[in-house]
């Protein structure tokens, strides 16, 4: 069975396989910007009476909390950073940044930075800073991570790392570039994720049926996902595009299904905890059968299940807490608006979270079942000897020649 849907997959991936994203014109909004490396070269303390002058509101009131913020911010010292470029063609270049006193981010000497690049304006302001360059704490953090990775899964941590580059691979080679391209995200998403789940599961836990077991059933649950997904999408009449990015990306590629999208990132996202339940329960079953070759199916399987149902209640609660963790600031605007729970819930985006995680956790779910008798089911019939108690009856002929 595994094999000719190894051969859709290749094959898929050989029909989808884009050449590359297309271009388009930079529109210079968020993400879609020229950026360049700098550092801060130095910071001279000024007067904000000075550089802020004429932008205290129009109708010269201060009572107004814009008005008081205004005022504040010319009574302060500003920063006055001088910027050099450390990439690029004008690598060298200089150029100053005024900082207000109650910025956010407030620039040190040294720093390195972000800035984004406007041709198109005058000379003098076409550089800006958008952000701290955070490349070196990131490349550390990865570092930290992948030794710890190494130091206690040895042999398996190391392939288990190839496998996550390869994954990463495949992600940025083949799916993003298929939808930006025009595909359908849920055949492109479909195909991807087929081959993540082949080339990290063999890679990580060896050419075999334990393998092999783990992968029909995380395969199950990915159709049950997407199919649910499907459903629950058009009928919640959810669209995809709710936020500045996603407006972003429709503008610049209005033909790409923002439905679909969202559909291809349900899928995509529930396959890296699929992978761990799937592996798990399989393991637990292989295990136990090895402890006790006597146990037949029904005696695995119960025993598997029981199992899994610890494992469930930890994955989903895991599952909707990393949801709820990345939504917190959303959350906390409709807790300060005073909401009700109806109406955050029925907000396209709390709605498009929560059709995410119950999709997710209805596949997490299945895929329990589902891998425990697969692995039960195929562990029993592997090794048919042990469930006989063959070595037991070789023994007893033993005894009795003697």
């Amino acid at each position: 069975m595994l094999i000719p849907f190894s051969v859709a997959v290749v094959v898929g991936l050989a029909v989808l396989w884009p050449g590359g994203a297309p271009p388009h014109q930079r529109t210079g909004v968020g993400f879609d910007r020229q950026t360049q490396q700098a550092k801060v070269v130095g910071i001279q303390k000024v007067d904000c009476k000075t550089v802020n002058a004429g932008q205290t509101p129009s109708n010269g009131d201060t009572s107004t909390a814009e008005g008081q913020e205004a005022k504040r911010a010319q009574q302060g010292q500003c920063a006055k950073a001088t910027i050099e470029l450390t990439s690029g063609k004008e690598k060298g270049r200089t150029f100053t940044e005024i900082v207000q006193p109650d910025a956010p981010r407030q620039l040190h000497k040294g720093e390195g930075v972000i800035v984004a690049y406007a041709p198109d304006a005058p000379h003098d302001l076409q550089y800006s800073v958008t952000d701290v360059n955070r490349r070196f704490p990131m490349a550390l953090l990865a570092g930290i991570f992948a030794l710890a990775v190494v130091v206690v899964g040895r042999l398996r941590g190391v392939m288990a790392l190839v496998a996550l580059v390869v994954s990463f691979a495949v992600l940025t080679l083949f799916i993003l570039p298929a939808i930006l391209q025009g595909s359908n995200p849920l055949l492109v998403a479909v195909v991807g994720a087929s081959a993540i789940m082949l080339i990290a599961l063999y890679m990580c836990h060896g050419l075999s049926a334990r393998t092999s077991v783990a992968v029909l059933g995380t395969l199950v649950s990915l159709v049950l996902i997407g199919l649910l997904g499907s459903i629950f999408i058009g009928w919640a009449s959810l669209t995809g595009n709710t936020d500045d990015n996603t407006g972003l990306i429709h503008g610049l590629y209005p033909n790409i299904d923002m439905s679909g999208l969202l559909l291809a990132g349900v899928i995509i996202g529930s396959l890296g905890v699929l992978d761990d339940v799937t592996v798990t329960q399989t393991s637990a079953v292989w295990e136990l059968h090895d402890a006790n070759p006597t146990m037949g199916p029904r005696g695995l399987y119960r025993a598997g299940i029981r199992i899994g149902r610890d494992h469930i209640a930890s994955v989903v609660n895991t599952l909707v807490l990393a949801y709820a963790g990345a939504a917190l600031p959303l959350l906390l605007l409709f807790s300060i608006a005073q909401s009700s729970v109806g109406t955050v819930a029925n907000s396209e985006l709390v709605a498009e979270e929560i059709v995410r995680t119950l999709v997710g956790s209805i596949g997490l779910v299945a895929s329990v079942p589902v891998t425990t008798l697969l692995a039960a089911l195929v562990v029993s019939a592997d090794r048919p000897a042990a469930s006989a108690g063959g070595p037991m009856r070789g023994g007893r002929g033993r005894r009795r020649k003697k």
